[in-house]
């Protein structure tokens, strides 16, 4: 009887995990994700979120100086420069915003991870597929957008004619003292912002 039984318990052995590997994905982040209350962060979700944002900014860097050379410069001789996409980033838990973005503040090299957000309905900023470079030639603007967060009106809708500083700034908009903007769009470096009813603040779960 007992060598009968051997090879059913043998059998039983193999196939219960055949039963339970169904249930799990072999990604551990993945696998927390169906665990864990929906729209709940774990730090592993944080983490991967705030490299996805430095991915994004390096990338939206990079893009922007091949296709305006003298923006380098410009940002190299900055306190600070902050970068925001409305695409290309893939969280893994809820939000209500329209785009994630970092500052970094190039004397201390300290990030801060920061959300945008519609203040208005029905404007489509985030149909249209946006990165914004946010230059602030100083520390008390740079401090002020961090500290205060920053609002766009209804109308601002600003033409990129900034030419200060022996034209270090072309192609950027001048959006207010010491701090110019630029906008990337699919198709390359935008004329004119299209940022209406857009706020910017400090984002609490990346921080």
């Amino acid at each position: 009887m007992k060598n009968r039984l051997s090879p059913l318990a043998i059998a039983l052995c193999l196939t219960a995990p055949l039963a339970t590997a169904a249930e799990f994905s072999w990604d551990p982040l993945q696998d927390v994700e169906n665990v864990l209350p929906a729209g709940v962060p774990n730090e592993g979700k944080i983490i991967q979120a705030r490299h996805q944002v430095r991915e994004m900014a390096q990338d939206a860097l990079a893009t922007l100086y091949e296709i305006q050379p003298g923006a380098q410069r410009a940002i190299a001789n900055a306190a600070g420069y902050a970068v925001f996409s409305t695409f290309g980033i893939k969280l893994f838990f809820a939000g209500g915003t329209t785009g994630k973005g970092m500052v970094v503040n190039q004397r201390t090299s300290r990030q801060t991870f920061m959300q945008m957000a519609q203040v208005q309905g029905g404007l489509g900023f985030g149909v249209n597929k946006n990165r914004l470079i946010f230059v602030f030639a100083t520390e008390q603007a740079l401090r002020n957008f961090i500290n205060q967060g920053w609002e766009f009106g209804a109308q601002a809708n600003v033409s990129m004619m900034a030419d200060g500083q022996g034209g270090m700034f072309s192609g950027a908009a001048s959006v207010a003292p010491g701090v110019y903007l630029y906008q990337l769009t699919e198709t390359g470096l935008s004329a004119t912002l299209t940022v209406s009813g857009t706020k910017f603040f400090k984002d609490s779960t990346l921080n």
